[in-house]
């Protein structure tokens, strides 16, 4: 057992003396006495708290990510890498250019947000040295500016692609030490293989399991929760596989969704979309797909467009593994089927056809990094101009994500036509109840809801003019 914390900073081994339940930005601020970086909201949605992390575990990348300190945990970052903003000067002897454009241009005015903003372009530059215009306000989705307007930054990001890039320095090769901290008090446990993660989860029930925390470790960042034992899964090589065999996606329960999101967006084009919406660079390189499906939310994006597809969840246990559609694992508001000893261990995707067409449609009060008030997501497969199968699925309409199935059914044997968008639209309007919140009215979601589906049918083509002149 060891209490200290490895972790490599600006190119220096330190061993930090912290509780692993303390947020990176806490202690970047306080004991490493790193105070560029800055806390705007402390639940990841501002960027000014950005660093730059390499995990250094098995089987992720060895690039710096973008990455939310303010929700970060020490003990996440065993063994990891990390660049603050005053790092980007010191292991270069010289500003990065990025610092250099964004001083010329004028890009920043208070200057509160611009560490985080300079973070996270550093970042993108060191990832892609090219950047196009779209590169850049995708790396900047997770960073907001009150004072400047984005065209000032979004010019120095790309003059600075334009000079030779500063590199940043080759991540430590760290092991990651089993465990951290102090039993009884705070102990963080990292396992590396998916028998022993399950063993500890079995002994510990009640041990809080974290993957990337996007959700979870605000009670820390906002409520100051402190936890007394935490199993982290990021370490453990099983739960990082992203592989294509079988005529299948197969995403580890540990894979994130940055790493996931190039196989998905090939894949599926709309549904790489959405991920780009509905998370920054900076949650995506934190937050897991199993992450985001063990919460069970109602409104959580991944799932809508998961169930369309046809995606199964496997989970491993004591007994094993077992396998079910995503569609049965949610039993009701923030509930699923998961036995406190057992894992997500992979979420299993079948790789699309020539013959399905799929789309997903998020509606929320922001276009980028917000929640949804509704979320759609369709799958026809079609055998000539007839639906010979169908998948509609909801977020945000009930409390769980929800298959329509008696909408499908209506469907299929059809073509798409005004007289089946009117029926499918009905029976989703008599099959759902909508949640009222501050999201939206239920009044709201049960006319958007049905919407979407015929917003599907017209994007399909043939069928616009005609439903027009109804």
């Amino acid at each position: 057992m060891s209490k200290s914390i490895n972790l490599m900073l600006n190119g220096a081994l330190v061993e930090a003396q912290c509780r692993p339940d303390t947020t990176v930005l806490e202690w970047l601020r306080g004991e490493a006495g790193l105070r560029g970086s800055k806390e705007g909201c402390a639940e990841g949605d501002c960027g000014a708290c950005t660093i730059l992390v390499s995990s250094n575990g098995p089987g992720t990348s060895r690039h710096y990510q973008p990455t939310n300190a303010c929700i970060a945990l020490m003990g996440q970052l065993e063994s990891a890498s990390l660049i603050t903003v005053e790092g980007l000067s010191v292991l270069n002897g010289t500003d990065h250019p990025i610092q250099e454009h964004m001083a010329q241009n004028g890009s920043s005015q208070c200057g509160f947000c611009t560490p985080g903003i300079v973070s996270a372009l550093a970042g993108l530059l060191h990832r892609n040295p090219g950047p196009g215009e779209q590169d850049v306000h995708d790396a900047l989705a997770g960073n907001l500016c009150r004072c400047t307007g984005y065209r000032p930054i979004v010019e120095a990001a790309l003059a600075a692609a334009k000079e030779t890039q500063a590199q940043l320095p080759e991540p430590g090769a760290l092991v990651a030490k089993p465990s951290v901290g102090t039993p009884g008090d705070c102990e963080f446990i990292l396992p590396t293989r998916l028998e022993e993660l399950i063993a500890l989860k079995s002994a510990h029930p009640d041990a809080i399991l974290l993957a990337g925390g996007t959700d979870s470790a605000l009670d820390v960042a906002h409520a100051r929760a402190r936890w007394p034992k935490v199993i982290v899964t990021r370490h453990v090589g099983e739960l990082q596989e992203i592989a294509e065999r079988d005529d299948v996606l197969r995403i580890g329960g540990a894979v994130t969704w940055e790493q996931a999101l190039p196989q998905i967006a090939s894949n599926w084009p709309e549904f790489g979309t959405l991920i780009r919406r509905f998370g920054s660079v900076q949650i995506r390189s934190m937050g897991t797909l199993a992450g985001n499906l063990a919460t069970a939310s109602p409104i959580g994006d991944g799932a809508p467009s998961l169930i369309a597809l046809e995606a199964q969840i496997e989970i491993a246990g004591p007994q094993g593994k077992r396998k079910l559609p995503l569609e049965d694992f949610f039993t009701g508001y923030r509930t699923s089927v998961l036995k406190a000893d057992e894992v997500i261990s992979a979420v299993e995707i079948p790789l699309p056809s020539p013959e399905q067409i799929f789309s997903v449609y998020k509606v929320s009060k922001r276009y980028d990094q917000d929640i949804s008030t509704v979320c759609g997501a369709f799958r026809f497969t079609m055998a000539g101009d007839q639906i010979s199968a169908c998948r509609i699925a909801y977020g945000g309409m009930a409390a769980t994500p929800y298959r329509c199935k008696s909408a499908e059914a209506i469907a299929i044997g059809s073509r798409v036509s005004p007289t089946l968008i009117k029926a499918v639209q009905k029976e989703i309007s008599n099959t759902f109840q909508p949640l009222d919140d501050m999201r939206g009215s239920a009044a709201y979601r049960a006319t958007v809801a049905p919407n979407l589906f015929e917003r599907f049918c017209l994007e399909l083509g043939g069928v616009k003019q005609e439903v027009m002149s109804l």
